[in-house]
């Protein structure tokens, strides 16, 4: 029996680990954490529950489909609550918007804001309906090389995808009002990236909320991340918390081991699920990174990071959605201070999460756990956050209260602030930037580190560092991707690692242009 250690129990570590173990596989997943869930994990004290990362889950049909080839259903082990409000959102330029998936009374949102733009709302959908079908195969496919990219396939979708232009640009080809735009635009924060450079492909993220929804699980998203472990374990993966992997073993470029305080770990196959950068300069030699050695990763783009404060408050906000988004007076010169002058903004736009006013477990009777994450340049020199960390808390204390909260500070019960330092010190991850390398056209696809690591032998990737990219559908899709790619490798069945749908060619667009002759592995793939 093949022997795979995972480095990580974040989502895509944790998702990875159940594939492999549905296939027989003998899995060790080693977390240097006394949780699972990297950043998709819950902490807290004094009886109030945080998410530490995510705060809700978008399009969980991929996480649906990989307890379902488990042998296992989502939704009997997490309760998930979709939303309605979505969010509100507040234009520091004056008005505000409560985005909702009805699409009636969205499009009477818009018109609030601007009665011009209200009639191409269903246009919006519509297209990227169509765009998302398409493009949803390219997503669920790996990328190892430019011949992956110039086929006839990826040529057909080009004039659909308009890579030309930012998802700003984007935007303007159906709305007028640049708050508008805005509210189908903020979604590139999942990405760490500015609407301004963001590629317009990113459009579907917004989509994605309207037609599949927002959800919350009851518990926080570490409660996924739990019922996660639980089946990987059922499945009989060995999760060894608290056990960090200090060193890589290498025989020439093929891994052969991993060791941590616990021991050495043999194993045949590896998969990455640390940030990826961090890892790699960490644990490999420099010498055996031929594509991705230090100068590379060290010139590389990578996303904004945050700065977070996690309040455990007295009182409760009936009047304060689950989320809320300040988006400030001045977005596109706050966003110039995030990744391009590298300073603090005087008008930082924020988010809100207020998740106590519907799951009661993540607070004490009477009181509420507040998440406040604000988008911030990566760790960099213009800013030293043991300095500017408790002065950026007192200015974040006050921004707030333009959403109509007291002043919380009498109020606070409990506090945990984390800073682009901590990110990098505590949680390691490469400059603190929370949404790893960069979503760009130059960092996408076959030019983000490959699912199947090809700077080293028996070495898969998946997480925000691979293909496809950052945020948790895309994420759980990587682990997808990478356990299929290493079954091959072994020759194993791997069906069970396709997305449902890709078993009936003829509904997508890629299926019908691949037929079932083809004889790549990854065009089988497709039409499996």
């Amino acid at each position: 029996m093949a022997r795979v250690v995972v480095v990580g129990a974040g989502p895509g570590g944790l998702a990875t680990a159940m594939l492999l173990a549905r296939a027989g596989l003998d899995v060790t997943v080693l977390e240097r954490q006394p949780h699972v869930g990297g950043r998709t994990s819950s902490h807290g004290g004094s009886g109030f529950t945080f998410d530490l990362g995510p705060t809700f889950f978008l399009y969980p049909r991929v996480i649906s489909e990989i307890f379902r080839a488990c042998g296992r259903d989502l939704s009997t082990e997490v309760d998930m609550r979709r939303l309605d409000p979505q969010y509100h959102l507040v234009f520091g330029g004056g008005g505000s918007m409560k985005a909702t998936p009805d699409v009636p009374r969205m499009i009477e949102e818009i018109r609030r804001v601007s009665p011009a733009d209200a009639g191409a709302f269903q246009r919006f959908l519509d297209d990227n309906r169509h765009k998302m079908e398409c493009f949803r195969p390219v997503l669920e496919k790996s990328f190892q090389s430019i011949r992956d990219v110039l086929t006839w396939p990826m040529m057909r979708l080009l004039p659909m995808l308009r890579p030309w232009l930012s998802l700003e640009q984007e935007l303007g080809r159906y709305f007028t009002d640049p708050r508008v735009r805005l509210a189908f635009s903020f979604q590139s924060k999942y990405l760490g990236m500015s609407p301004f450079n963001c590629p317009s492909l990113f459009s579907i993220l917004s989509f994605l909320e309207y037609e599949h929804g927002v959800f919350h699980p009851m518990g926080g998203c570490g409660a996924v991340s739990t019922a996660m472990a639980k089946a990987a374990r059922e499945m009989g993966v060995d999760i060894r918390l608290g056990e960090e992997v200090d060193k890589l073993e290498f025989k020439g470029r093929k891994i052969i081991a991993a060791h941590t305080r616990g021991g050495r770990h043999e194993c045949d196959r590896m998969v990455v699920n640390a940030d990826f950068a961090h890892a790699m300069t960490k644990l490999v030699p420099d010498h055996l990174r031929s594509n991705w050695n230090d100068q590379k990763i060290k010139t590389r783009r990578y996303s904004c990071s945050t700065f977070m404060l996690y309040l455990g408050v007295e009182g409760i906000f009936p009047d304060i959605e689950h989320h809320t988004i300040y988006m400030s007076k001045d977005y596109e010169g706050n966003l110039r201070d995030i990744e391009t002058t590298h300073t603090l903004s005087n008008d930082p736009s924020f988010y809100l999460h207020n998740p106590s006013r519907i799951d009661p477990s993540l607070a004490p009777p009477g009181h509420s756990s507040l998440y406040v994450l604000v988008p911030v340049t990566h760790q960099h020199d213009n800013v030293d956050w043991s300095v500017e960390g408790p002065r950026y808390r007192e200015k974040v204390l006050d921004q707030i209260r333009i959403l109509g909260l007291p002043d919380l500070r009498p109020l606070i019960r409990h506090e945990r602030m984390i800073t682009p330092a901590d990110w990098e010190n505590e949680q390691f991850i490469y400059r603190g930037a929370t949404f790893n390398l960069a979503h760009n056209l130059g960092q996408m696809l076959h030019l983000r580190p490959r699912n199947r690591f090809d700077d080293l032998q028996g070495v898969y990737l998946t997480g925000g560092g691979t293909h496809p990219g950052s945020g948790l559908p895309v994420i759980y899709e990587s682990a997808r991707i990478s356990s299929r790619l290493l079954l091959q490798d072994l020759g194993l069945p791997y069906d069970h690692c396709v997305a449902d749908d890709k078993r009936t060619q003829s509904k997508t667009l890629l299926g019908r242009l691949f037929p079932a002759r083809a004889t790549s592995q990854d065009q089988r793939q497709l039409t499996a």
